[in-house]
């Protein structure tokens, strides 16, 4: 397998408030473009106001973090972690809204926005656990995710109702600074 080129010029980023205009379109693009992916459709994401979007970037509780690959001043891929607060589950962190445009895709964007995700929850306090749900013929996401070490623990049938039919969730888990001897791309 020959080396994913590297994408020139992406910076890798926690999001602010400034960037919610470009996260908005592109989670929306993303919507769009990637319906099976994502447990959301557009129309019930554009109907959110700004400020719900703002929340998600810029949480005042840092309970959510979203890190963007920014590219020529533009946001070119995403991705969020969501930190649990109940006491019972405060040791796990979900991983959500992986997405890259197609044509930024096969240049090493989505491994470094997963690499930039992995090491906020490495070092969150407590913070043991990162999960994620991927559909499960996503392939490319799927052989990410397994690259960095993510474990498959089950798949939910009929997760999501397409006009295609039903599709699949994965759910997988990577517990943080296991010693096992894994392949990784975070460290």
């Amino acid at each position: 397998m020959s080396p994913t080129p590297e994408a020139p010029h992406v910076h890798i980023l926690p999001l602010s408030p400034e960037h919610v205009a470009q996260y908005r379109d592109l989670a929306l693009h993303g919507f769009e473009h990637e319906p099976d992916a994502f447990t959301s459709t557009p129309a019930e994401r554009a109907a959110l106001p700004l400020s719900w979007w703002e929340q998600r970037i810029s949480d005042p509780q840092q309970n959510s973090i979203v890190f963007g690959a920014i590219a020529n001043g533009k946001l070119v891929g995403t991705v969020g972690l969501e930190f649990s607060v109940r006491s019972k589950t405060s040791h796990k962190a979900h991983l959500i809204g992986m997405y890259t445009l197609s044509e930024w895709r096969g240049k090493g964007i989505g491994h470094k926005l997963l690499s930039a995700a992995l090491s906020c929850a490495r070092r969150r306090p407590g913070v043991e656990v990162v999960t994620l749900t991927v559909t499960e013929n996503n392939h490319p996401a799927l052989a990410l995710y397994q690259a960095a070490g993510f474990l498959s623990f089950g798949i939910e049938p009929m997760a999501l109702r397409t006009p295609a039919g039903y599709k699949a969730k994965v759910h997988m888990w990577l517990k943080l600074n296991d010693t096992t001897d894994r392949r990784r791309l975070c460290t």
